[in-house]
């Protein structure tokens, strides 16, 4: 009897290869996809604004790129002993108002130069529950959604449950502006596989199930849009909490790589696979622990890696090797 149900989602009709800009924004998800492509030396840029849960927030951060808008201090409130905005993840907050800003605007113009210049945007959403400013929180800010409560005190925020139309509504607009400055973009859609269980275990479910229906609203009849079913490799394909870290929330290891490799399945062209093969023979040389560093064997070693590093840099001059070629020509920085 056959006692997995495997799920092998079809290869886009469009693909991603090297010579590729790829912005990532949303969730946590999304920077495990995104060191993932950083490994295997893709153009990526992700999360400027930190890590990013409910659609709102996202096209927010977008809209802010678009227009490269630079925050002042008129844009942040104190709390905490830390400077902090409410459309930006605490990693930016700062106990130096200016430091803060000096981070938050430079990731701005880093960003909104990225996107003009970038083929793919991937946005992973990871709840449709969203938080608001209530009455007499912040001046002038009621009502607005807010990115992270940077844990302000609950009573300062009412929380509410997105609409299929609201979210729809706002990533439309989002990529009809997107499209002004860069018109040929290409959007992946994908839902995450974190279960948000301290909203509940029905609230988690309506608020996934909000957030599918809102995507393929948004992909269908439109070549240029796609979704990669990350949510459903995880909770239909994999199935089974040992796939999962020990808060039971969390996809683990094991789950993100059996993810990482249906999107390379599915996303990456063929010629794009076998380079990326190379590649990490490359980073396991690089990771190797040689056992006497100054041995003619791992001088030997290094000065074949280092060819091989050479002749991939020789063939594809758009990879950057720098690091991996100062590595191994460098003896000394292995002793």
């Amino acid at each position: 009897m056959n006692f997995h149900l495997a799920f092998s989602p079809k290869p886009f009709a469009t693909t991603i290869s090297h010579q590729q800009k790829l912005l990532l924004i949303g969730s946590c998800f999304t920077e495990n996809m995104g060191a993932k492509l950083k490994q295997h030396k893709f153009d990526v840029l992700e999360n400027p604004n930190g890590i990013l849960f409910n659609p709102i927030s996202i096209t927010k951060s977008i809209n802010s790129y678009i227009h490269n808008k630079q925050y002042a201090a008129a844009d942040l409130f104190y709390q905490n002993e830390c400077w902090n905005s409410w459309e930006h993840h605490s990693r930016f907050s700062h106990p130096d108002l200016e430091q803060c800003l000096q981070g938050i605007n430079q990731s701005q113009q880093k960003a909104h130069t990225f996107l003009k210049n970038a083929d793919w945007l991937l946005l992973t959403l990871g709840s449709a529950f969203a938080y608001t400013l209530a009455t007499g929180s912040s001046a002038g800010l009621q009502g607005e959604v807010v990115a992270n409560c940077h844990k302000v005190p609950t009573d300062k925020f009412n929380k509410k449950l997105l609409s299929v139309e609201e979210i729809t509504t706002a990533l439309q607009q989002m990529i009809t502006d997107i499209k002004i400055i860069n018109p040929t973009i290409k959007i992946i859609f994908t839902i995450s596989p974190v279960r948000h269980l301290r909203d509940g275990f029905v609230e988690n479910n309506r608020s996934k199930a909000t957030l599918i229906q809102a995507v393929h609203t948004l992909i269908e009849n439109d070549q240029n849009r796609f979704y990669f079913p990350a949510y459903e490799l995880v909770i239909d394909d994999l199935r089974d909490y040992r796939f999962y870290a020990e808060d039971m929330v969390h996809p683990n290891y094991a789950a993100t790589n059996y993810v990482w490799e249906k999107f390379v399945d599915v996303c990456i062209d063929e010629t794009t696979k076998k380079l990326m093969a190379e590649i990490n023979s490359i980073n396991a040389a690089k990771s190797h622990k040689p056992f006497n560093p100054t041995s003619q064997q791992h001088k030997k070693f290094l000065q074949t890696n280092l060819e091989k590093v050479n002749q991939l840099n020789s063939q594809y001059p758009y990879i950057n090797f720098e690091a991996e070629r100062s590595y191994f020509a460098n003896i000394e920085t292995q002793m």
